[in-house]
């Protein structure tokens, strides 16, 4: 079953934030977007790669106002021994959310019960807390933080602009389309 449009469950985490321990939950979320960021684990291999690239485009997912939050099943405690411990992650100023209990991962169904880590899944969710783009990854693929942002905004477009729709590729300012039956067979 699709989880596009799906409204995101209420939720409260703790989060490594700034060197602090702080709270985050839906009413965080709402009223700007946002991205999931779930990853299976930290002090691992994979994961750290993606962490550092999501942490060198942060500037441009705040100026889209967009929040990003990582997600892990690891505590709050462990992100910040391997926010200490590593040069990469060492870079990161988004919230990195704990989820042991797997709220998070349950409710964007990424949760790999057997070993209790979560799949590889980003997740944009729109201002009214509606899932509106996501992307399951093997565990051993990382992913891209350049596309994300894309998708982010080609999301963002189509929100503002509910009557066009974005082609493979776009970028903003390139031509959108209009969908109407004189485009039918055109393209």
């Amino acid at each position: 079953m699709s989880l596009i449009n799906k409204e995101i469950s209420d939720f409260s985490v703790k989060a490594f934030h700034h060197n602090e321990l702080t709270d985050v939950s839906k009413k965080d979320v709402l009223g700007k977007w946002s991205l999931f960021f779930f990853y299976p684990a930290d002090f691992t291999f994979v994961c750290p790669t993606e962490l550092e690239d999501l942490a060198s485009k942060y500037e441009a997912f705040q100026k889209a106002e967009c929040e990003i939050y990582s997600v892990s099943c690891d505590t709050a405690f462990v992100h910040k021994a391997w926010h200490d411990a590593s040069e990469k992650i060492a870079k990161i100023k988004y919230p990195m959310l704990a989820d042991p209990t797997h709220v998070l991962a349950k409710d964007f169904d990424v949760l790999i019960e057997e070993a209790g880590v979560a799949e590889r899944g980003a997740f944009i969710v729109n201002p009214e807390g509606r899932i509106v783009s996501y992307e399951v990854t093997a565990g051993n693929v990382g992913r891209n933080a350049d596309e994300l942002f894309r998708k982010l905004q080609a999301c963002q477009f189509v929100y503002e602009h509910g009557d066009e729709v974005c082609p493979a590729k776009w970028q903003p300012g390139e031509k959108t389309l209009k969908p109407s039956l004189d485009l039918v067979g055109q393209l």
